[in-house]
């Protein structure tokens, strides 16, 4: 797991697979960037991930 001790969103690293990116608030739940966000996530989730991760946010912002 990657992440900054700060940070409430926790990122997977998998080196086996490229182009996945998978995270996790709570280290029981995985979501998938491109599948999950923003619709699966909470909206306090959604939250967070959006200020913890402003170019994601940016570049889904259509999406939202």
């Amino acid at each position: 797991m990657l992440n900054n001790s700060d940070e409430k969103v926790v990122w997977l690293n998998n080196p086996d697979q490229k182009g996945e990116f998978l995270f996790t608030f709570d280290g029981k739940h995985i979501y998938n960037l491109f599948k999950d966000y923003p619709y699966s996530l909470t909206y306090e989730q959604k939250k967070i991930f959006d200020s913890e991760n402003p170019f994601w946010a940016d570049f889904f912002s259509e999406k939202n």
